[in-house]
């Protein structure tokens, strides 16, 4: 499962400028890794970039060099953190291997469960807002990975080229829709699983898995 698991379509809300030497990845890493412990802790609503920058221990002057605005940290946290969750997948279907869309299904869930209750600020930020509410300074919540497609067509179209055979149909326009339906669904279970459980509900969890198994059998791609 080796397959180019990057989007097709323009960039949502990037850096001013992308870190290259050694120690400027350091401080924006420690920026994105502020950001998130900050998330936990004040919500994205209350979140600013004067707190990111005292947590991360820079100047807010450096901090902007790297970032425009609120809404540009968290594009980079939600890109960052769809980065680590495509690469944690892949590894597990690497070691799984061959795998089918049921397979495939399960491993998704339980590496998406797996980084909400472990990785900081994930239950505010995964791939995108998690919360309704949007925060002050944020103009476009539903384009934080790609600016020409919302957040879970960004995320179906990853994990539509992760998945490369298992997703095979021929159209891959109608493959993309299918995934974007089944990562609304999936969304929406978790959510429900998450919000009176900080480890998440087993059962609704598991209902989601069941849920997106049926629904994938459903269409031509499934094997």
């Amino acid at each position: 499962m080796s397959a180019d698991t990057r989007s097709h379509h323009s960039p949502g809300p990037t850096t001013r400028r992308r870190p290259v030497q050694q120690r400027s990845q350091e401080r924006y890493g420690r920026i994105l890794d502020a950001c998130a412990e900050l998330l936990d802790e004040v919500g994205a609503t209350a979140l600013t970039t004067k707190e990111v920058a005292q947590r991360a221990q820079v100047p807010i002057g450096t901090l902007y060099q790297f970032f425009a605005g609120k809404e540009d940290l968290l594009a980079a946290l939600a890109t960052r953190n769809l980065d680590h969750y495509l690469q944690r997948l892949d590894a597990r279907l690497a070691g799984a291997a061959p795998v089918g869309p049921a397979a495939f299904t399960d491993l998704a869930v339980e590496e998406f469960v797996a980084m909400k209750r472990a990785v900081p600020g994930f239950g505010q930020v995964d791939f995108g807002l998690a919360d309704t509410a949007v925060p002050s300074g944020v103009r476009d919540e539903t384009h934080l990975l790609d600016a020409g497609v919302d957040n879970n067509t960004a995320v179906a179209l990853r994990l539509q080229a992760l998945g490369g055979e298992v997703f095979s149909t021929g159209d891959p326009a109608a493959t993309t829709l299918t995934l974007r339906v089944a990562l609304e669904a999936a969304d929406a279970v978790l959510k429900l699983a998450f919000r009176g459980d900080p480890e998440g509900d087993p059962a609704l969890i598991a209902e989601c898995k069941r849920l997106m198994r049926g629904y994938l059998a459903q269409q031509p791609s499934a094997h």
